[in-house]
């Protein structure tokens, strides 16, 4: 079982719960932050010290306060992680079940768990670490979906945002002044209709409603 584990998370509840769970399970060196700049701090001064941690386990959102932070987010805290220490495992404990956040997170950042807070929140995070320690990975069945075959699909970032915009009651027209007032690009109503004319062809769906309800279903907006 993991030696040293990081706990990054605001909420006090949910970081004793998962400290207790942690404990259960034979971790001998528990360590809990409540802000993704004193994570990564942490983890910095570990790895120069030479005892580095073994697993991360982070939420994603952080309430705002008073202390200006570096990293915002558990996303932003993963993607630092990440890039200057890839063997660190993470796993993600967090409300978000949107699929293509799921999908961002294993595919950019090579993270080894997702798991939901939910009612076998702390279940699921159990079989999460197990996994994680043999190297496997790990999805909440509420995200299960999210490595499926349509993570083959040429979707990306910009997509997601026009389907959300779609979603919202948006026309083309309307999403296309959005972007350019916005310095998005493309933006023109051209290059949006043909982008959506290609992602109905990719879901197989009739029209731009059918199209919104299907990927909904899927959870990516």
């Amino acid at each position: 079982m993991f030696k040293k584990v990081l706990i990054a998370e605001d909420m006090e509840d949910i970081n004793k719960g998962v400290h207790t769970l942690l404990t259960e399970l034979g971790v001998t060196d528990i360590q809990q932050v409540q802000y993704c700049d004193d994570a990564y701090l942490k983890i910095k001064r570990a790895a120069l010290d030479n005892e580095p941690f073994d697993l991360i386990i982070s939420d994603l959102s952080f309430k705002a306060d008073h202390r200006s932070q570096k990293y915002p987010s558990g996303e932003a805290l993963v993607e630092k992680i990440k890039t200057e220490y890839p063997n660190l495992k993470v796993i993600v404990y967090s409300v978000e079940d949107r699929l293509q956040k799921v999908r961002n997170l294993f595919n950019k950042h090579q993270i080894q768990a997702y798991v939901c807070k939910t009612r076998s929140g702390l279940k699921n995070l159990t079989k999460a670490i197990h996994a994680s320690y043999v190297n496997n990975t790990f999805l909440s069945p509420e995200v299960s979906n999210a490595l499926s075959s349509y993570n083959d699909l040429e979707i990306d970032d910009y997509d997601i945002s026009l389907l959300d915009k779609l979603s919202n009651g948006l026309s083309q027209e309307e999403i296309s002044a959005l972007y350019k007032e916005q310095h998005i690009s493309p933006a023109s109503l051209s290059a949006i209709e043909k982008r959506l004319n290609k992602l109905r062809i990719q879901f197989n769906a009739n029209n731009a409603i059918h199209l919104v309800a299907i990927v909904k279903d899927l959870g990516l907006i």
